[in-house]
């Protein structure tokens, strides 16, 4: 069992910057693909970015490329989402997720989910 919690929401101003973190416990993290989700109000949960559990590959969504930054650092058991350049659209519940030894390119497949923190971006 793996128990894993975000942090680092909260509220910014539409270009500013944010980064959250998600820290693991219950299994060895060196071991688990890592990816962030986000679901705004009245929309399906999507795919935003994905780390492979050996931190070698990196993965996101068409929309925030060259914007947001995952990294993995298995020391502190931590993947932290650095998110730049926000934008009003960007704001929704921001969700941690993990699979161990799944495929980083795959956005399916997760077995392990975080509780969630909310990203709220004004104008």
């Amino acid at each position: 069992q793996v128990q894993l919690v975000e942090s680092g929401g909260g509220l910014v101003q539409a270009g500013g910057s944010l980064r959250l973190s998600c820290t693991a416990s219950g299994r060895t993290f060196g071991t688990l693909t890592m990816g962030w989700f986000r679901q705004a109000p009245g929309k399906e949960r999507e795919f935003v970015a994905a780390v492979k559990w050996d931190g070698s590959r990196t993965y996101y969504v068409d929309s925030v490329k060259g914007l947001f930054t995952i990294s993995k650092n298995n020391a502190k058991n931590t993947v932290y989402l650095q998110m730049d350049s926000l934008k009003p659209e960007d704001t929704a519940v921001y969700y941690c997720a993990a699979k161990p030894y799944g495929s980083a390119s795959a956005t399916g497949g997760y077995v392990y989910w975080g509780q969630g923190t909310q990203v709220t971006v004004s104008s």
